[in-house]
């Protein structure tokens, strides 16, 4: 099995890091415009397995070059990227899997359906944590019942130490985490998918242990197509974030008054992007190098089975691995496309097109990788 990762920063590299406990695995081609900076769990590796690689992902040939020489793409570069990457990965013949994390380019990517079809391989975008492995879980939920009356999904990666005022920490972009924050987020109410604002209606969730409280609000992304998908079949499904209780009054209050706009406005005579600004001045506040993270997660449908009222779901909390260095964040997400990829080359999803994580990865086998790897997802009880 040869494999190219595309991103060389949190996720990619635990991508990589993953990839490289399998034997199987002959070669990881990690990629990246900038290669010098190397995580240190990746560094034993180094050498005929693990290929550091110079690419600009806008270099087409150089792109689908790289492409030819493996069997799968795993991408864990911006998402704005995806669509061309899998056009390429089709092109070449080879299995495409992203982190993904924007529904519209997901659409445009099952444009391509009949060609992979073809050429006898799979596209899988949204291969992350959420989207990715909560849609998985939500999908197996609702295979269990024989009728759905509500999907809800909660996770959120947190600090296990928090700091006021935002008890948060940066676990993989604060570009990504605004986005979330300021754009419109997918439900279905009554049957129909529905817009509701970010940040918006928070409720606590209680995580037993030491975690306690949490709180949970919309924002956008997490359902990937599933709202699409099961409009008119299920009443209720929505996704919300987790954060410690007071984060989401805060971002909103910051949001409010304009800070997280991308339109320029004018300081003292120079143009400047609020957003830009905020990224700046929070960015290094809110990284943590020695901050070690965690990763929650709840995820269950509720409906009937067999004419009784039932409620089947998962949970996990996940902590930093502190013996190789590598986020809780990392292992969800990371670990999450590399398992994707080699189940695509192994042939186990048993068909070939363009599928979101919950339309074709086996979600028990699924789980059970996660668990070899020490990612315990345990049934609600």
């Amino acid at each position: 099995m040869r494999t190219l990762v595309l991103g060389a920063g949190l996720q990619g590299s635990a991508c990589a890091y993953d990839l490289l406990q399998n034997p199987e695995v002959k070669e990881v081609r990690l990629a990246d415009l900038h290669t010098g900076h190397l995580p240190q769990f990746l560094a034993p590796f180094s050498g005929e397995r693990l290929i550091f690689t110079p690419l600009d992902v806008r270099d087409r040939e150089a792109t689908l070059a790289l492409m030819r020489e493996t069997d799968a793409v795993m991408s864990a570069i911006p998402y704005y990227f995806n669509y061309e990457l899998a056009k390429l990965a089709v092109e070449a013949g080879v299995h495409f899997s992203d982190l993904g994390g924007n529904t519209e380019i997901v659409f445009k990517q099952k444009t391509l359906d009949a060609e992979a079809k073809r050429k006898k391989i799979t596209v899988i975008p949204d291969c992350g944590l959420a989207p990715g492995m909560v849609n998985i879980l939500g999908e197996h939920a609702i295979e269990q019942l024989d009728e759905v009356d509500a999907v809800r999904i909660f996770v959120g990666g947190l600090p296990q130490h928090p700091e006021p005022p935002l008890n948060y920490q940066i676990v993989y972009s604060l570009e990504g985490v605004l986005d979330y924050y300021t754009t419109l987020s997918w439900v279905l109410r009554n049957g129909k998918r529905t817009h509701v604002t970010a940040l918006s209606e928070i409720e606590p969730v209680y995580f037993g242990g030491s975690l306690g409280e949490l709180e949970g609000f919309h924002t956008a992304g997490g359902l990937s197509t599933m709202a699409f998908r099961y409009e008119g079949t299920i009443p209720t499904m929505e996704y919300k974030t987790l954060r410690y209780p007071g984060h989401a009054r805060i971002m909103e209050a910051v949001r409010e008054l304009g800070l997280l706009e991308l339109n320029p406005v004018d300081v003292k005579g120079i143009k400047v992007v609020p957003r830009d600004l905020v990224v700046a001045a929070m960015g290094p506040r809110l990284t943590k190098p020695n901050g070690h993270d965690l990763v929650a997660l709840r995820v269950f449908a509720e409906g009937k089975k067999g004419g009784k009222p039932k409620r089947i779901g998962w949970e996990m909390v996940d902590y930093y691995d502190e013996e190789n260095g590598i986020s809780a964040m990392e292992r969800s997400t990371g670990y999450s496309l590399s398992i994707t990829g080699q189940m695509q080359v192994r042939g186990e999803l048993g068909k070939a097109g363009v599928f979101t994580p919950d339309e074709a990865i086996p979600a028990e086998k699924y789980v059970r990788e996660l668990a070899s790897r020490g990612v315990m997802i345990h049934e609600m009880r």
